[in-house]
């Protein structure tokens, strides 16, 4: 597989350029923005959240790697766009089964070996429904799993996360529109996903963080 070979997959560009995307490329910004928000969140509490770090971490690395992929449009540049998306995802469950669901680490862990075995088999058939954003549907519906689970587990965690979850869907529409709309569009509407999918991953790691604090401070 040649790894440099050009990539045009999205509504906005129009040609091989470096800015061909710029509403594209540059609402990647969201997702630092998010990151640094959520920085500002993780030091404000009693005590360092290794987890949330990490995941922190990894929202910044989804912006910088969508930018490489908006600007140079190649296929080395898509892997640095998903790869750092994929790990998120995984992450978060991990750590979702181990303190919204209160599971041990091995039941966790097995657990989010499961759900990426399930996005793989899933992945292709749900992409002849939803073409290339079929690949996140698998965590949408995640997160309505844990957010039912939570009910019982850790019901001040169960709103907040369907509320996410609703937002995610509300994204995932938009990045699968990018192609529908274009013809009277050009733009496209990949942008907005970019924006809403940075609150998503932001609100997310929020959750991850009140899901640490004591069951008191979680209902204050």
């Amino acid at each position: 597989m040649d790894w440099t070979a050009a990539v045009d997959a999205y509504c906005e560009r129009i040609g091989p350029a470096f800015w061909a995307e710029p509403v594209n490329a540059l609402t990647n910004a969201a997702f630092l923005v998010a990151a640094f928000w959520a920085l500002r969140q993780w030091q404000r509490q009693p005590r360092r959240d290794g987890a949330a770090l990490a995941l922190i971490l990894v929202v910044a690395l989804v912006g910088i790697g969508s930018f490489l992929f908006h600007t140079l449009a190649t296929r080395w540049a898509g892997l640095a766009d998903v790869v750092p998306i994929a790990v998120f995802i995984h992450l978060y469950f991990f750590f979702a089964m181990r303190r919204v669901l209160a599971l041990r680490p091995w039941p966790s862990a097995a657990l989010t070996l499961g759900f990426f075995i399930a996005g793989l088999a899933l992945g292709p058939q749900l992409g002849r429904l939803l073409g290339s954003s079929g690949g996140y549907a698998p965590a949408a519906l995640a997160i309505f799993a844990v957010a039912l689970v939570a009910r019982w587990r850790a019901p001040a965690l169960a709103v907040p996360l369907a509320g996410v979850g609703v937002l995610f869907l509300i994204s995932l529409a938009f990045r699968t529109g990018d192609m529908l709309v274009c013809p009277s569009f050009p733009t496209g509407t990949h942008f907005v996903w970019h924006c809403l999918n940075a609150a998503v991953l932001y609100l997310l790691i929020r959750i991850l963080m009140r899901a640490s604090r004591p069951p008191a401070a979680m209902g204050a």
